[in-house]
């Protein structure tokens, strides 16, 4: 502890320490893995090896911690509710639009290292999140991890019954819309021709181009194009 207090103390990020701390309620012990995790993609950085330096894996291993604890709390938390309610409560919870929300509540969007323009990445708040859980992951452990979901994230700025009430997952929205009424709907995919490290996704329905949008990952692309359309429409 002394040591740990020693370095927080005599730290060049004595900032950003107090910062993660008021974010998680965790002291860190590497904040480089911190910096990591708020380290979005355009803000192209390299290491020594020239390997490029940014939050992608990490949002990758936070998500599926978020994806575990967040599973083992609904679980829990809701002991007469079948395999169904489960699955669509942290399909709600996990998604995009909502871990953006939290991250805007806890003011993560002041500390994310980024280069562009605001609104140009709409998933780019609830991916470092997603990374700063990968960071405690790996900096503290499961444990700490969960206690920073659970007591932080969802204690604090999660309201159960608003989620239970609000669709989320837009593009299961629309599938089920167009099952309904015999609607055809196609995502195709392809390079995005401004940033060649985007997958772009074009939503036709029927035939008919409807939406577009752009990500690093296709699923998430897709549901952004499904988002666009469902409240273009009212879907």
């Amino acid at each position: 502890m002394f040591i740990e207090y020693f370095k927080y103390v005599f730290s060049n990020d004595k900032k950003l320490i107090i910062s993660v701390k008021n974010l998680t309620g965790i002291m860190p012990r590497n904040i480089a893995v911190y910096k990591l995790a708020l380290s979005h993609v355009s803000a192209v950085r390299h290491s020594a090896a020239n390997k490029l330096l940014n939050n992608e894996r990490l949002e990758y291993l936070g998500d599926a911690v978020l994806g575990s604890v967040i599973a083992e709390y609904l679980f829990r938390k809701f002991p007469f509710r079948d395999e169904g309610f489960l699955t669509e409560m942290r399909a709600k919870i996990v998604s995009r639009e909502n871990l953006k929300h939290i991250a805007f509540k806890m003011g993560l969007d002041s500390l994310i290292i980024k280069d562009t323009q605001p609104g140009s990445y709409k998933s780019m708040y609830g991916d470092a999140l997603e990374a700063l859980i990968g960071a405690v992951y790996i900096d503290k452990g499961y444990q700490s991890a969960r206690k920073f979901i659970t007591g932080r994230m969802v204690a604090l700025y999660l309201d159960l019954n608003e989620i239970e009430n609000t669709e989320k997952n837009y593009k299961s929205r629309l599938l089920n819309w167009a099952q309904r009424y015999k609607h055809s709907v196609i995502f195709e995919s392809m390079d995005d021709p401004v940033n060649s490290r985007l997958i772009k996704v074009i939503l036709k329905i029927d035939g008919n181009e409807v939406a577009a949008a752009s990500d690093f990952l296709k699923k998430k692309a897709e549901q952004l194009a499904a988002e666009t359309y469902c409240k273009v429409t009212g879907i």
